[in-house]
């Protein structure tokens, strides 16, 4: 097992550096960035006031080094830069290192990353461990509920409709998930938001923010209710996807191993529905959907919460990758896109290793590596 494990995390390496080296190479294409977005802002100012004029020169040689300045932003790669100083340009690429080569750039950006060392943000002059720091706990909060609430309603539901197969609460309960796995959550979401938050109907929940503004003059048992009261609707927006997903996941699982040539074995050795069920098929049935845990874990923690956290003015780290990716941010992008797949790895390793966990039989160590 241990060597196993060794092999995994030896694995991660080259994963991460790939990960790393494509989307470093898409964001090399990819139109605009932080030195256009500063020449957007300045578009607009007077480009007398950046000229230099010399004691005896007067306006013509204000007007020569206007001009000199326009033809300079005319051979520009950079788009708008036409009429800015050749020298302000300069010193942006400077002030975001894109005044070194593309592959040192590369480079350098791996060898501060293995020391977790991510750097500031190029626009909120704050660094990108801060950050994170600040909006993980909304992101926490959002996917750990989310997934935990998700496996406890789905799981006992999935054997419940597995056992129960084509009854009648099998096919109400199946036309229900559907339904439900029908409608985007961010539409679920709008929708309970004008039900119980404000809007045509009742007024119940809050519609902003993970806790109360006077969350810490209250007293613990009333912080952990307003925690739970704010998170209400945004939890229940997310659950619906992977509540519906993971319950038709268990119970396709159930029926599967129910039907085994084992199970006939164990009813006629006068076993109970209920040993059957829990000391024979859980095991084997569950494995299938434990493998399932790290995509869904990421799907919910990640991919799901932007615009969760949007609709709910949830500031999170799904909105804070979104906007450092409009804003070509690009130490937050990086730096979030590293500790994501970091995180990814790490839950898919947890993942096989609770195989061992829930059937003995499977053995990592045997394993050809």
């Amino acid at each position: 097992m241990a060597r196993y494990i060794a092999y995994r995390i030896a694995l991660m390496i080259p994963t991460l550096f790939g990960i790393m080296l494509i989307n470093f190479l898409l964001v090399q294409f990819a139109p605009g960035g932080p030195v256009e977005r500063i020449i957007a802002q300045v578009q607009g100012t007077d480009v007398a006031a950046t000229a230099r004029f010399s004691g005896g020169g007067g306006e013509t040689n204000g007007g020569a080094q206007a001009a000199r300045n326009f033809d300079a932003g005319m051979n520009s790669k950079y788009r708008g830069a036409q009429g800015l100083d050749p020298e302000f340009i300069q010193e942006l690429e400077a002030q975001f290192g894109f005044d070194k080569p593309a592959h040192e750039r590369f480079a350098k950006m791996l060898w501060d990353y293995l020391r977790f060392d991510f750097g500031e943000s190029y626009f909120r002059d704050v660094s990108v461990l801060s950050l994170i720091k600040e909006k993980l706990p909304v992101s926490i909060s959002l996917g750990l509920w989310t997934t935990l609430l998700a496996y406890l309603i789905s799981i006992p539901l999935g054997i419940r409709k597995a056992v129960k197969d084509g009854s009648r609460f099998d096919v109400w309960s199946s036309a229900a998930i559907i339904i439900g796995y029908a409608v985007p959550g961010f539409l679920f979401a709008v929708l309970l938001i004008v039900l119980f938050a404000g809007g045509s109907f009742l007024n119940i929940f809050p519609l902003r923010g993970i806790v109360s503004e006077d969350w810490e003059m209250l007293s613990w048992p009333m912080r952990i209710a307003d925690y739970f009261w704010h998170l209400a609707l945004p939890i229940t927006a997310m659950l619906i996807g992977g509540f519906a997903t993971t319950t038709l996941l268990t119970k396709n699982s159930f029926l599967d191993e129910i039907r085994k040539q084992y199970v006939l074995t164990a009813r006629a050795k006068g076993l109970s529905e209920r040993e059957v069920l829990y000391g024979h098929v859980f095991r084997n049935a569950m494995l299938i959907v434990i493998s399932g845990f790290p995509a869904a874990f990421i799907g919910i923690f990640f991919a799901n919460s932007l615009l969760i956290e949007t609709i709910f003015s949830l500031d999170g780290l799904g909105l804070l990758s979104f906007e450092s990716i409009i804003n070509r941010d690009y130490p937050v992008v990086f730096g979030t896109l590293y500790i994501f797949s970091l995180m990814g790895l790490v839950i898919a390793l947890v993942s096989d290793l609770t195989y061992a966990l829930v059937d003995p039989r499977i053995d990592f160590s045997s394993r050809e590596l």
